[in-house]
């Protein structure tokens, strides 16, 4: 039985323990700016973050979102900004002020939180297709291309995101990347993102090229992450999940506590 008391418990947890350096484990720098974290990462790519806005009115709002975009356009190596915003909070003329800055809204997702015990379950997989954990270079860039394609997105963003997830391995920390194969081709993945000091694993980057898609393929990825969170310690999973990947979640007692909408940013 679903209770507010589960949905406002889960998204407490969310706002205290996500919406901190948790949130990027992969920054090259991260400034402050009031309530703001402006992080940078590799490739040009900037990120507006924060755990609440301090009350701000709509005045005060917009010159942040001003400063913020002042901070990276006096970066050249800086080609792209998101701002992610989250439904749940309290920020009068965000979206106004973003659109005026030249930033526009993608699809909003969904944030979903519940127990990882929830989604360990066994999912039989369709005849021919395997799972497996993957770090080499030619797998993580096999699994980058897909995964573009999955989404629509041109080669060269998958690229970009493959040299992300080899700088992210490089680290080592913690980061797990698994795919689903059939006759050695990848034909869905997504990643585990274990959170340092916190109860969460996050799962990200779940994308099923569509020929494949509605056979259980997803449900079962998303269980073998489930049990390496759990092996690791962790007893929750936090997703930002699109209207694919919400229904499978919510399925296993997932809740959604919020959305969240990133607003891109181009120079």
């Amino acid at each position: 039985m679903i209770s507010m008391d589960d949905r406002s418990r889960f998204l407490a947890a969310y706002d205290e323990q996500l919406r901190t350096d948790a949130e990027t484990p992969s920054a090259v720098s991260v400034a402050a700016l009031g309530p703001l974290r402006l992080v940078t990462f590799s490739g040009g790519r900037g990120f507006v973050t924060y755990q609440d806005l301090g009350g701000a009115d709509a005045d005060a709002i917009s010159r942040l979102v001003e400063a913020a975009l002042a901070h990276y356009g006096a970066d050249p190596e800086i080609t792209r900004v998101e701002w992610k915003t989250r439904g749940h909070d309290y920020a009068p003329g965000l979206h106004q002020s973003l659109l005026a800055h030249g930033f526009v809204a993608e699809e909003a997702e969904s944030i979903m939180i519940g127990q990882a015990q929830r989604l360990a379950v066994e999912v039989p997989l369709p005849e021919g297709v395997m799972l497996r954990q993957v770090s080499e270079e030619s797998d993580v860039r096999a699994m980058s291309a897909m995964g573009a394609r999955a989404f629509g997105d041109q080669p060269a963003e998958g690229e970009a995101m493959a040299d992300a997830l080899l700088r992210r391995l490089s680290l080592d920390d913690g980061m797990e990347l698994w795919v689903a194969e059939h006759n050695g081709q990848i034909v869905s993945a997504g990643r585990l993102e274990p959170v340092p000091g916190t109860d969460f694993a996050g799962i990200w980057g779940g994308s099923t090229l569509e020929e494949w898609r509605g056979r259980g393929i997803y449900r079962a990825l998303t269980a073998a992450r489930a049990r390496s969170a759990l092996r690791r310690g962790k007893t929750l999973i936090n997703s930002d999940s699109t209207e694919y990947s919400r229904p499978i979640l919510e399925r296993y007692g997932f809740l959604k506590v919020s959305t969240t909408t990133p607003y891109l940013w181009r120079r």
